[in-house]
């Protein structure tokens, strides 16, 4: 038995052996396959060879640039640390001298040879990436543009003050080739005060950097709108209207002290007289591939109200027909007490290409009185030759020539219903 349990034994130490010898042979054969792959991986560049070195480098960035449509910068990996000598700093701050013996030490500026010398190139990193996006609002002008003018708005609860900042306005057009602009400032619908700027002799784009404000509860605040004119002062001290910009408060957030900059094209101001009834813009746009009709009712001027009191509200409401049949209707916002009110409120109507032959939009202008019956104050429709004629029928036929382009016309209002 005692041979017997020799045997067991010395087989069983054998067998733990042949185990253990073969986990070893493994993880040896493991961490060689790892160091082979991370070789072939990196492509370490030579560093017996200094002329070597800096030619292996260069034509690696060459390659790297010529496969990149954009220019690019390697990303490298630096050369293994080969020593570990530290000194001690008097503020207890170490730093590491270069021990390493592939380096040739130089009095100087190093060159990019030494700083690259045993490098690993594993990559490249593209710098267009990681730009801030280009503020182009001083560079991107439109055809046909007059003007661009930049300004700031604050509102201060507490004083309930309005601080308006005028900034700057860029590429005038005057009528002459010398330009002397200034700036008048209105809160509508108060059109019987003003505020005005200074004016900037002979220059083109003037820079203002002026303030103003105006006094306006927080209950009215958006209910108002910023109105900018920008005049030009001739030798005969006559002044000519350039351009002007229309800004509602009611879509802004003003609360809490927050500050907006804002830039906005010069528009040219309606020079002939309002109508009988009034006049009323806005723009039309049909996206063909969504099925899309898009409006946005702007601004009207010349209403002929039947009170002219903040009770009396005016509202725009537009309705989309077929076949003179009602599809749907939506409504702007109602703006107080007056008779050249803004709004700039977009609706969209969904509308097949194959109805366009068939349906119009009829935009009709509403007086509201407290304890009294909605007032017509006067209507437009626009559509195709079988609704329209004139400037109505041009303005319809211009939108379904210009798919996405939204297009801004002037409209009189009739009082027919």
């Amino acid at each position: 038995t005692e041979q017997a349990v020799a045997v067991a034994g010395g087989i069983i130490g054998g067998i733990l052996l042949f185990v253990l010898i073969g986990i070893t042979a493994y993880l040896l054969w493991k961490k060689f396959c790892r160091l082979l792959s991370y070789e072939k991986l990196t492509s370490p560049v030579k560093t017996t060879n200094a002329n070597a070195t800096f030619q292996d480098q260069s034509t690696s960035e060459i390659q790297l640039k010529s496969t990149s449509r954009s220019r690019s910068v390697p990303f490298i990996i630096p050369p293994t640390l080969h020593g570990r000598d530290w000194i001690n700093l008097t503020n207890e701050e170490q730093v590491q001298e270069d021990s390493d013996p592939y380096m040739i030490p130089q009095d100087g500026p190093r060159s990019s040879f030494h700083s690259l010398a045993g490098a690993y190139v594993v990559g490249t990193i593209n710098p267009e990436l990681y730009k801030f996006p280009e503020d182009k609002s001083e560079t991107d002008f439109p055809e046909g543009n007059i003007g661009r003018l930049w300004f700031s708005i604050e509102y201060e609860q507490e004083s309930e003050r309005l601080l308006v900042s005028l900034i700057k306005v860029r590429k005038l057009q005057p009528p002459a080739d010398s330009c002397s602009p200034f700036v008048k400032i209105y809160l509508l619908p108060d059109e019987r005060s003003y505020l005005q700027s200074k004016t900037k002799c002979r220059t083109l784009n003037p820079q203002f950097d002026e303030n103003f404000v105006f006094q306006v509860s927080s209950k009215m605040l958006l209910q108002r709108t910023l109105k900018f004119l920008v005049y030009h002062v001739d030798k005969q001290k006559k002044h000519h209207l350039l351009g002007q910009v229309i800004f509602p408060l009611k879509n802004e957030t003003l609360t809490g002290d927050n500050k907006l900059v804002i830039w906005r094209d010069l528009e040219k101001e309606n020079l002939e007289p309002p109508s009988e009834y009034g006049d009323i813009q806005f723009s039309l746009s049909y996206n063909d591939y969504l099925g899309r009709l898009t409006v946005v009712v702007l601004r009207a001027r010349g209403l002929k109200l039947q009170e002219e009191s903040h009770a009396v509200s005016v509202y725009v409401k537009v309705s989309l027909m077929n076949h003179n049949k009602f599809i749907k209707s939506k409504k702007t916002a109602a703006v107080l007490g007056s008779p050249n009110p803004v709004y700039n409120e977009t609706f969209s109507f969904k509308a097949d290409q194959t109805e366009l032959d068939t349906a119009s939009l009829s935009l009709s202008v509403l007086q509201n009185i407290k304890g009294e019956k909605t007032h017509l104050l006067g209507r437009v429709v626009v559509g195709p030759f079988m609704y329209t004629r004139g400037k109505e029928l041009e303005h319809w036929n211009e939108m379904i020539s210009k798919p996405k382009e939204l297009v801004k016309r002037w409209h009189t209002l009739c009082h027919s219903t």
